[in-house]
């Protein structure tokens, strides 16, 4: 008996450790994608340093739905002429197309903070590499577990999606916009962004890739969010970010997509 009680933690032990080590190998044998091909091709032999200064991002570690899981990327600084973050591209190590998108940002964004909604393909660690005005590049990451994001159905009458395909709105929060502060503010697309991965469920065909290429967002000329998007982005891309106005003028949001449409909406803003 005496030997049993002996023998039973240590077994436990054992597999207990078993087990950890088995999650640990699990998820470092994920992080060879980006060590062992991802990292050069997208930023070659540059330095990144990966580190909590710069910039978080969170996602949920379990998405509810894979199609449309939102992911937040935090500044820790504001922007500001002498030290800002010029750009943050977004790597889905496990997606058919790691590349899921890049944000220009500017002094004048006020907060190089970004929210919007991707597609998960498979368990996958999520990163954004932020590259700060003195040349230096900064990561963060989270892990997702997600599956069939990019082929997931079309949850929209395609007819109905064509029909109000490139509608823009801005989205301010807040009763006004506080001259010389970050504002937040969400830019609105309507575009079915298809990955070419999807099926229609009526004709049991897979629709050809259609998505938004690009989005720029300027303030009387001067940028605050620039985009390039791929098949990550969610479908009705929605966009949160800031910026930072000096007195009343103009925004304005350009888009293209990967056929050529382009489309436009600008909004005056006031105190």
């Amino acid at each position: 008996m005496k030997l049993f009680s002996l023998i039973r933690p240590v077994a436990l032990a054992t597999l207990g450790a078993l087990v950890m080590s088995q999650a640990v190998w699990a998820e470092g044998e994920d992080e060879s994608a980006w060590t062992g091909s991802l990292k050069s091709k997208f930023f070659g032999e540059q330095t990144i340093l990966e580190d909590k200064d710069t910039i978080e991002i969170t996602a949920p570690y379990r998405a509810e739905d894979p199609a449309l899981v939102p992911i937040q990327i935090i500044s820790k600084f504001p922007q500001t002429q002498d030290h800002f973050i010029r750009n943050i591209t977004v790597i889905i190590d496990n997606n058919p197309t790691p590349f899921s998108a890049s944000f220009d940002f500017s002094p004048e964004s006020g907060k190089a903070d970004l929210a919007t909604r991707m597609r998960f393909n498979a368990y996958t660690h999520v990163r954004a590499i932020a590259l700060t005005n003195d040349g230096k590049l900064h990561m963060a990451k989270a892990f997702v577990k997600a599956s069939g994001g990019c082929s997931a159905p079309i949850g929209t009458d395609a007819e109905a999606a064509k029909a109000r395909m490139g509608k823009m709105k801005f989205k301010f929060e807040g009763d006004k916009v506080v001259i010389g502060q970050p504002n937040p503010i969400q830019l609105l697309i309507s575009h079915p962004n298809i990955t070419g991965m999807q099926m229609d469920q009526i004709s049991r065909i897979v629709q050809p890739a259609h998505f938004v290429t690009e989005a720029k967002v300027t303030f009387d000329g001067k940028l605050i969010l620039g985009v390039r998007g791929d098949i990550a982005v969610s479908a009705d891309p929605n966009f949160r970010f800031f910026f930072k106005p000096d007195r009343a003028g103009e925004l304005k949001a350009e888009i293209k997509d990967n056929l050529g449409n382009q489309f436009s909406a600008s909004q005056t803003v006031s105190p």
